[in-house]
């Protein structure tokens, strides 16, 4: 229990209809619901979000600045990608119905649906899921911070995101055009059949 809530008041939320909050939706296929303190206010330190895919469809890189989350599949297939910021490793992490991938607080990654009619739930020890964006940081960093950085030519920098909403959530969009997408795409997740791994460079301490 905690110590904020009133259990005797007429307020108090024992159950929930996740279904009727929806966090983001791209079509019927593909869409989030979420469950947190601000849907149900008896929840303490958890809070979920009801994931649907398509197959090819990504849930877009991101981290949870205040929670880890846990993935699991209720049905279909996916691969959880995560960034490991110690070793410097991507882990690719297949997981069908009743398989789970845990991705610590703050760590850098994405889920790929493989199948269609994919259905995970992410779990968080928080009671509100929070995020960073892959699009948000693409969209709202300055061009000119970007190009100066890295040595990139800023006009390059912005026709190559262009294309990019904030707060994609699902990805690609509905309208993509990029040619040969989907061949590209079936091609390139069956690499994630088992971890694959980048190279290797020593830990970084600040």
């Amino acid at each position: 229990m905690v110590s904020y809530m009133d259990y005797t008041s007429p307020s108090t939320q024992f159950t929930f209809d996740v279904n009727q909050s929806t966090l983001f939706k791209k079509d019927n296929k593909n869409y989030i619901n979420v469950l947190g303190i601000k849907q149900l206010n008896t929840l303490e330190n958890v809070s979920l979000l009801d994931i649907f895919l398509s197959k090819n469809n990504v849930v877009e890189p991101h981290y949870h600045q205040n929670a880890a989350e846990l993935v699991y599949c209720i049905s279909g297939a996916a691969v959880v990608s995560i960034l490991n910021p110690f070793t410097k490793e991507l882990l690719n992490l297949p997981i069908t119905p009743g398989q789970v991938a845990n991705v610590p607080q703050g760590w850098w990654h994405y889920e790929v649906a493989t199948v269609d009619n994919t259905h995970l739930l992410a779990i968080f020890n928080a009671p509100t899921p929070e995020v960073i964006l892959g699009s948000d940081i693409l969209s709202f960093t300055p061009s000119n911070v970007m190009a100066h950085t890295y040595c990139m030519n800023e006009n390059q920098w912005k026709q190559a995101i262009a294309p990019v909403k904030p707060s994609t959530y699902i990805g690609p969009y509905k309208d993509c055009r990029k040619t040969n997408h989907n061949n590209t795409y079936a091609n390139a997740y069956q690499q994630y059949e088992q971890p694959q791994y980048i190279q290797q460079y020593p830990t970084m301490r600040y």
